[in-house]
C-alpha cells in the first residue's frame, strides 16, 4: 500500500509531499523504482521492519535511488507515529543511522525530529560557483557576502548559495539540462538557494534536477547540511533554532526547524506531515 503525505507542514496542499510504503518486504530495486516513478512525487521511502522500533529505509526519487531524504523520513516517522505513538524510531539509512523523534499528541498532530547523519561544509570550487551561477540565471553580484558558497553535507551533498535579496530567491528561472548536468558531476543532490530574513530565520528554494524534479517544496537533508554549514562558520550560536521557509514561491508553503546537537556534529530536523489522498 503506498501512502501519500505532505511533509513539513499541516495543511495538505503545503509541504513537500513523498510517498511512503510501511512494509515493502520483497520488493525488488527494479519495483521500488517503478513505484517511485509512477508516484512521481521527489521521493518516495520504502521501509523493511526489522523488528521492534527499528527499520530499514531506502528513497526513491522518479530516476533513481538515493542515500537520504529528509521530508520523507519526517512523512514516515509520522505515518509510523499515527499508528504507534510517540517513542523513538531508529533508521538505518545508505548514509548512515538515523534516529527519529516522534511525539504524538492525544487526538491532535504529530512531530518528527531526525537526527542527521554528521553534517560538514567546505568552500565551493571558484570554477564550480561560476557555472552554477551561470546555470542559476544569477551573477556574483547577486550573492550576499556573508555567507561563503559551500558544499554542505549531513548525508548528502548539497551546494549552498546565499543570495543577497527576496526578490532575488523569488525570480528564480534556470536551466534544468545545465543545472543537472553540473550536479550530477559534482554529485550535488540539491541547490539550497537562501536569502537571510534574520540571523535564525531563512527563506530557501532547492532545485532537484537529479531527481528529475524542477524544485524540491521542502527539503529536510539540506536543512540539516544548511545548518551545520551555518554552526561551522560560526554564523549561528550552538542553542540557536534555525528556521527556514521553503515552497512559498511554488504555492506548497513548508516550514523547517532545525538545530545543531551540542558537542556533536549531528543536526535535529523537526516538521509535521499530513496524509492525503491526491494533489
Amino acid at each position: 500500500m503506498i501512502l501519500r503525505y505532505a511533509a513539513f507542514t499541516a495543511d495538505p496542499s503545503g509541504g513537500n509531499p513523498a510517498g511512503v510504503v510501511l512494509d515493502a518486504a520483497g520488493h525488488s530495486d527494479a519495483e521500488m523504482l517503478a513505484i517511485a516513478a509512477e508516484v512521481g512525487y521527489s521521493e518516495t521511502a520504502f521501509l523493511f521492519p526489522e523488528g521492534g522500533d527499528r527499520y530499514t529505509i531506502r528513497y526513491f526519487s522518479p530516476l533513481a535511488e538515493v542515500a537520504f531524504c529528509g521530508h520523507a523520513t519526517i512523512a514516515t516517522s509520522v505515518a509510523l507515529g499515527e499508528r504507534t505513538g510517540s517513542g523513538t524510531i531508529h533508521l538505518t539509512t545508505k548514509a548512515g543511522p538515523v534516529d527519529v523523534d516522534v511525539v504524538a499528541e492525544p487526538n491532535g498532530p504529530v512531530t518528527a525530529t531526525l537526527t542527521s547523519p554528521p553534517a560538514a561544509t567546505r568552500p565551493a570550487d571558484p570554477a564550480d560557483v561560476e557555472a552554477a551561477l551561470q546555470a542559476l540565471g544569477y551573477t556574483p553580484d547577486d550573492l550576499d557576502p556573508a555567507f561563503p558558497v559551500h558544499v554542505a553535507n549531513a548525508g548528502m551533498n548539497h551546494l549552498v548559495v546565499g543570495l543577497a535579496s527576496r526578490e532575488l530567491l523569488a525570480a528564480l528561472d534556470y536551466d534544468f539540462e545545465a543545472l543537472g548536468a553540473l550536479m550530477a558531476a559534482r554529485d550535488w543532490i540539491t541547490v539550497h538557494l537562501f536569502w537571510a530574513e534574520s540571523p535564525v530565520i531563512f527563506h530557501a528554494r532547492n532545485p532537484f534536477p537529479p531527481g528529475g524534479v524542477v524544485e524540491d517544496p521542502a527539503t529536510g537533508a539540506a536543512a540539516a547540511a544548511f545548518t551545520g554549514y551555518l554552526r561551522d562558520l560560526a554564523l549561528i550560536k550552538e542553542d540557536d533554532v534555525v528556521t527556514i521557509h521553503q515552497g512559498a514561491d511554488m504555492g506548497r508553503p513548508s516550514l523547517l526547524t532545525a538545530a545543531p546537537l551540542p558537542d556533536d556534529q549531528r543536526i535535529r530536523v523537526s516538521g509535521r506531515a499530513v496524509r492525503f489522498t491526491e494533489i
